[in-house]
């Protein structure tokens, strides 16, 4: 038999999904892979019944539908504080997985060089390798994760042809402040760089934090590929709805890669979709209300617990520090910790270059009592881990 392509030794399946596959093997909470266990807002449902009793079953055109393409222009424009034209500056992917991986062919050759900040959001790497691109990888440093400009100027210098953004971050939970982004912003311009960003947390943020789009920053909007997808913001991770928004000239570059991955999106999920990207500014208060709840009661519980994390500024993920428990492996700890305690996490090291064992990530995107069944099985977290004894 020829052998398989090598870039599949670069790269693994993806450890988050595989913690969710280890979560229902084992009964236990899924803490892991980040989706809701709450249903999207009742509209958006009730326009999905209405839709799948109609006739739109066929391909939508390549790019999204026209009606779709609008309405997501429209909301976009008003939050991203400039006009978006959904003719020529809009891509409608399956899901923002996708906008990112076609952003990345689009702007990259083989042998490119790409900034990613880690911690990185586990994609990232499998979309350089896929793409042919070398990662230079920069190191936000913990607890708040924020990047030495010396270090990033550095990244820069070396030539690379673009730069991936999470903001807010997974897994961090980090929040980009105006200054930080007008640095990556004034670096992006003198080296002439893409940027490539990650948005889709783009309405989860906790005060007195604030989501700012690189995108709308003076001389950005033409060289930012601005990746994002409903999947978080309506609840609705199944439907894979995502796109890319950008000048015309990148737009006809990511629309012919689009075509041949995927040729479209799901024509009845974007017809569906247009209810949820006509909501007014109040679902967006809400959504805000409802996570900053979440978080701080999951926080609490863990203050309860005595175990150490990181304050997220914004998404739905609490890094925490396990240092205490003596395992030197996070991967074994995670499996453990569905396998024995009952609550799935995913090991830190996943989303690190640098060699990090002592973290892993929880998200909070869940009803109360599934929080509650969490804490409730963290109990026995410490007097459990106490007594194992951990491979060395």
């Amino acid at each position: 038999m020829p052998e398989l392509s090598k870039k599949l030794a670069h790269f693994t399946d993806s450890v988050i999904r595989r913690m969710t596959r280890i979560a229902n093997q084992h009964g236990a909470v899924n803490l892991s892979q980040g989706f809701p266990d709450f249903d999207p807002p009742a509209p958006l449902k009730m326009a999905l019944e209405k839709v799948a009793a109609g006739s739109i079953h066929q391909y939508a055109i390549t790019w999204g539908a026209a009606n779709f393409r609008k309405a997501l222009a429209r909301k976009q424009s008003r939050f991203m504080g400039f006009e978006v034209n959904p003719e020529t500056q809009v891509a409608v992917t399956c899901g923002s997985t996708e906008a990112m991986i076609a952003s990345m062919l689009t702007v990259c050759n083989p042998g490119d060089k790409v900034i990613v900040f880690s911690p990185f959001y586990e994609n990232y790497t499998a979309d350089t390798i896929l793409s042919g691109a070398v990662p230079i990888y920069v190191h936000l440093k913990p607890p708040y994760y924020n990047f030495d400009t010396h270090e990033l100027e550095a990244a820069f210098q070396q030539k690379p042809k673009a730069l991936i953004l999470c903001n807010p971050s997974n897994p961090s939970g980090k929040v980009y402040t105006l200054d930080e982004l007008q640095i990556i912003a004034g670096f992006a311009i003198k080296y002439d760089v893409f940027v490539i960003t990650d948005e889709v947390y783009e309405h989860i943020v906790y005060t007195p934090y604030h989501h700012i789009y690189i995108a709308s920053l003076p001389g950005m909007f033409e060289r930012t590929l601005s990746c994002s997808s409903l999947s978080k913001t309506y609840s609705i991770t199944g439907w894979r709805l995502g796109y890319v928004i950008a000048p015309a000239q990148i737009i006809d570059g990511v629309r012919k890669v689009h075509d041949f991955l995927t040729v479209g999106a799901a024509s009845p999920l974007q017809e569906a979709a247009v209810t949820a990207l006509e909501f007014k500014d109040d679902y967006y208060t809400g959504l805000q209300k409802s996570y900053t709840e979440k978080k701080e009661f999951f926080l609490k519980g863990l203050d309860r617990l005595g175990l150490k994390y990181t304050v997220p500024q914004g998404a739905y993920y609490v890094m925490v520090d396990i240092s205490e428990f003596g395992a030197s492996n996070d991967v074994e700890f995670c499996e453990w910790l569905a396998s024995e305690v009952g609550v799935a996490a995913v090991p830190g090291s996943s989303f690190f270059r640098e060699e990090v064992h002592n973290l892993i990530r929880f998200h909070f995107a869940k009803n109360e009592e599934t929080l509650v069944s969490a804490l409730k099985a963290l109990e026995n977290l410490r007097p459990m881990a106490n007594k194992k004894i951990w491979a060395r």
